[in-house]
């Protein structure tokens, strides 16, 4: 399976390279304008120049990688976004469905999230990182037992994790300060 997604990927890159001209009539050299007009490449019907910005192509790690800045920096809605770009372009990518999910939490989009982790325990299996994500996001639904039976078994996983451990405090302040209307 890896070394025909390499072939492919190989070929992609022959294509795009294939593509490019070298126009030089004003004297600059344009290495991805093809001759104006309607062109379909990749189903996508363009009008006039067509660069490689236009195809929006991403390796699955690198659209991870970007996500995880943008949900550090608390931009969940751009995470989201490159998380589901990443599942796209990897479908069995158990880390990029794993944010997801975490994205889906934070914008309370449970119902989202609950299938994105799905998706990821397929994939990922039973990690420390599922179960503590799975945890967090009981604890955002206020689901405390859920979330310490995750938060658990993330612990019984990676008993020297230091976000686990946190967590686990958390959930204990979290059931002391329960405030009642």
């Amino acid at each position: 399976m890896t070394k025909r997604l390499a072939v492919a990927t190989s070929l992609l890159f022959v294509f795009l390279a294939g593509c490019q001209t070298n126009d030089t009539t004003d004297g600059v050299v344009r290495t991805n304008e093809p001759a104006k007009g309607d062109y379909t490449a990749f189903g996508d019907t363009f009008d006039g120049l067509k660069t490689i910005s236009n195809v929006d192509y991403y390796a699955s790690d690198q659209a991870v990688t970007e996500a995880k800045t943008q949900f550090r920096s608390e931009n969940y809605g751009n995470a989201g976004a490159l998380f589901y770009k990443a599942t796209r372009l990897t479908p069995n990518d158990g880390v990029a469905w794993l944010g997801l999910a975490a994205t889906c939490d934070r914008i309370r989009r449970f119902d989202l999230s609950d299938m994105a982790y799905a998706k990821a325990y397929r994939l990922l299996g039973a990690t420390p990182e599922y179960y503590n994500n799975l945890g967090y996001s009981y604890l955002l639904r206020g689901k405390l037992q859920d979330a310490r039976s995750n938060f658990l078994k993330a612990y019984e996983l990676a008993p020297n994790d230091p976000t686990v451990a946190n967590n686990l405090k958390l959930l204990s302040s979290s059931v002391r300060n329960i405030e009642r209307s």
